[in-house]
């Protein structure tokens, strides 16, 4: 038995790092309070106490909810380190503990599929979709909980954003619905559609959130092996929003940003909202006219919330912009993104004050028929797709085709840090709303041409 364990432990350490091997070795100590002693004659003897999960639950204390705690517990000592299929031990020894950081952190998609069905409970044979359902439930929660808990959300309030549990739970299911693809209707309702470890693994490979969120739950629940690289842009830094309640939760924020481009992945910035700048579509377009790439979202008066990204600024002309990075979205009461589908190029569209072409901002579909709509009166719109919108795939968005609007925000995605306002501003540079309005009515900004140049030009 000890040739095996030694064999067992030498083969997982080898995947870390020696001073990644210290991390884990103090780890585990930390946790069972280290040696025990015994003396035997003249003769001392030290051997290492195994984890039991009331140790293991005093040491996580409340980073993690109790259930995950459960759930990595039994992850450990369903482990069989000597093939015999006796059952779970009653203890979990340093081997089942390495081996469960190993394939959790540093695992293929097979190891960490056989690692998943351990922590399920539930035995192997009879593992149907609402049991992973469940797990991933828990998963997400895990992950908001231990960032919340470890001061990490950066600057997202939970009690400022819209109901975390039905996020969790719309998230849960978007990302289960590639295990689900090609099975039975009725049987993905009822959730009794059976798993083995080789459709996990699929998933697995189909889904990196999930290997993701196990990667954080371990890393910021145990305080283990911290990257600020891999985390970098998991959860983005909200700016000019903290006190703000948005139309956005958590699971989404982290679902739809990971559908950003990487370099717009790590900042947020709040530049309009219908509750703070009023239901004005000339203040919407001065606020997000020129600010890079941004995300809309919509509420719609019967409680839908959706929306979309524009890959560039924003700006007011009479033809489609933008490119196919651009996206829809919804978030309640479902989560999904929906994709370039390569049939046109109508990705982002914002006109005013012209009487041959529509007025109002647009994404995808085709003139009077876009996949998501805002008219330039501010109270209306419409999300058109029979049965799909052309340019990104996407279903009807809102409750009803023709929408009225409730709420709406706009985030500028990306780097804000070169930021550099003009050396030398009239009063129209002051006023984005004016100047927006003089555009969209064909007036020109006559004094542009006659400006002095600044001192940067001069030295140019």
């Amino acid at each position: 038995m000890g040739n095996k364990q030694t064999v067992c432990r030498r083969n997982y350490y080898s995947r870390f790092l020696p001073e990644e091997q210290t991390e884990i070795d103090g780890l585990f100590a930390a946790i069972t309070g280290g040696l025990e002693t015994i003396s035997c004659g003249k003769s001392k003897k030290s051997f290492l106490i195994p984890i039991s999960l009331e140790m293991l639950q005093a040491y996580l204390g409340d980073a993690l909810p109790e259930k995950m705690t459960v759930r990595l517990y039994e992850g450990m000592r369903n482990i069989d380190l000597m093939g015999t299929s006796m059952g779970p031990s009653e203890y979990v020894i340093k081997e089942q503990f390495v081996i469960l950081m190993s394939e959790l952190l540093k695992g293929n998609a097979e190891e960490k599929s056989n690692m998943i069905m351990k922590m399920l409970h539930v035995p192997v044979e009879n593992v149907k979709a609402s049991h992973i359902q469940e797990f991933t439930e828990d998963l997400i929660t895990s992950v908001v909980h231990v960032l919340d808990y470890r001061n990490e959300l950066k600057g997202w309030n939970l009690k400022k954003c819209q109901d975390f549990m039905s996020g969790v739970k719309a998230l849960a299911i978007q990302l289960l619905s590639s295990l689900k693809q090609g099975s039975p209707c009725e049987e993905i309702d009822k959730g009794n559609l059976c798993c083995d470890s080789s459709m996990i693994e699929d998933w697995l490979l189909k889904v990196p959130q999930i290997s993701t969120f196990l990667n954080v739950i371990i890393r910021r629940g145990f305080l283990v092996l911290h990257s600020h690289a891999e985390l970098a842009s998991f959860v983005p830094e909200c700016r000019d929003g903290k006190e703000f309640m948005s139309l956005f939760n958590i699971p989404a924020i982290v679902y739809i940003n990971s559908h950003l481009p990487t370099r717009l992945q790590h900042t947020w910035k709040l530049i309009f909202s219908s509750q703070i700048h009023g239901y004005n579509f000339a203040k919407l377009c001065g606020n997000i006219i020129d600010k890079g790439p941004c995300l809309l979202v919509v509420k719609d008066r019967d409680g839908y919330i959706f929306g979309g990204f524009s890959s560039h600024s924003w700006a007011v002309k009479g033809q489609f912009q933008g490119d196919n990075r651009s996206f829809l979205f919804t978030i309640s009461p479902n989560i999904a993104v929906y994709t370039y589908s390569g049939y046109n190029d109508h990705y982002m569209y914002l006109n005013y004050g012209q009487q041959t072409i529509p007025n109002g901002l647009g994404m995808g579909g085709q003139f009077d028929y876009f996949g998501l709509w805002i008219d330039y009166d501010f109270g209306k719109g419409h999300s058109k797709a029979n049965p799909r919108c052309s340019t990104y795939n996407s279903p009807q968005l809102s409750a009803r085709e023709n929408f009225e609007l409730d709420t709406l925000e706009v985030w500028a995605v990306g780097d804000f840090a070169n930021e550099k306002p003009p050396s030398k501003k009239t009063v129209l540079d002051n006023n984005a709303e004016v100047r927006c309005l003089l555009e969209m009515i064909g007036k020109s900004h006559h004094s542009e041409g006659l400006r002095e140049p600044c001192e940067d030009e001069e030295t140019e």
